[in-house]
């Protein structure tokens, strides 16, 4: 098995070091900086191979070919680059795919199904790629130094007749659309919002935060906000800078998709409930009532929001 993790400027993604330890230490990082990512995954594996060069799925391929990596089970994390990667590598290798797969090993691959209701289990007949769901497995860490090989891989060139492609800006992305697992700032809603229309007035308060909007499961069940903006071991798993939570109450398995956030704010009723226990600042109150105040103190369309 071999770990394939796309890298941007030196960093892997989100869930990285549980898809080495899911690929029993072996590891082929892409990309940019790559010998800076490796440092950061030295703990979890055992061999690396760095390929400084576009994550494309014919660099990779080239590369494991290169090598002479057998590999017959590549593994991605599932984060937004794993994600994008890929279907193109299999697709490219002509290998089956499993998506949101929770558990992988040569001969079975669990995958979860209606939202983590479900578990399928498969047995590959042919090599395939998978992605890896991040904040399931864990990981295993050791105290020795990798094997760590540089592979030279040329990217193939442009055809002749392609127009010059310029970069005009780099736009900062948008915190109310970006992907959760990579928002640095979170606000999220639970049970002790009292309607659907609340979660218009969190989303209006999250963005004028820059802050991008998160839900438990139980309001994604009652169809006020969509499965993507779900935190936990059934939806999405974040690892943001600030946490900021409304009626949330904490259940193990919207907690257990936190990550380790550098501070956490709750308001809630409850005193004792696990999301105030664990925050840096806890405000008992009514969520409902705190939010139309922080609503009303960044003029946000408190009368879109308030129930």
């Amino acid at each position: 098995m071999l770990a394939v993790i796309p890298v941007r400027h030196g960093v892997a993604p989100v869930g990285s070091d549980e898809t080495v330890c899911e690929a029993l230490g072996n590891v082929l990082l892409v990309g940019t900086g790559t010998a800076t990512a490796a440092t950061s995954l030295a703990h979890v594996a055992t061999h690396i191979w760095l390929v400084e060069s576009s994550p494309t799925a014919h660099v990779i391929a080239t590369a494991i070919a290169q090598v002479g990596l057998t590999a017959d089970s590549l593994i991605l994390p599932a984060s937004p680059d794993g994600r994008d990667l890929a279907p193109q590598l299999a697709h490219h290798m002509q290998r089956t795919l499993f998506a949101g797969s929770i558990a992988v090993t040569t001969d079975k691959v669990s995958v979860a199904r209606q939202g983590g209701l479900a578990i399928a289990d498969f047995t590959p007949i042919t090599p395939f790629v998978a992605t890896l769901q991040i904040g399931i497995r864990g990981i295993d860490t050791h105290g020795d130094e990798p094997v760590i090989t540089i592979v030279e891989v040329s990217s193939p060139s442009a055809p002749s007749h392609a127009s010059s492609v310029s970069s005009v800006a780099v736009l900062p992305p948008d915190a109310s659309t970006m992907d959760l697992s990579e928002a640095p700032r979170i606000v999220s809603g639970g049970a002790g919002l009292d309607s659907d229309q609340r979660f218009r007035q969190l989303q209006s308060v999250s963005t004028a935060l820059d802050a991008s909007m998160g839900v438990t499961r139980v309001i994604t069940d009652r169809g006020w906000a969509e499965h993507e903006r779900q935190i936990g071991t059934t939806g999405v798993i974040v690892q943001p800078d600030l946490y900021i939570s409304f009626g949330v109450s904490g259940a193990v398995q919207h907690t257990s998709g936190l990550g380790q956030p550098e501070h956490i704010i709750s308001v809630n009723t409850d005193a004792h409930c696990p999301m105030m226990q664990m925050s840096d600042l806890a405000i008992v109150a009514d969520a409902n009532a705190v939010l139309d105040e922080l609503a009303q103190l960044l003029s946000v369309n408190v009368k879109e929001g308030a129930s």
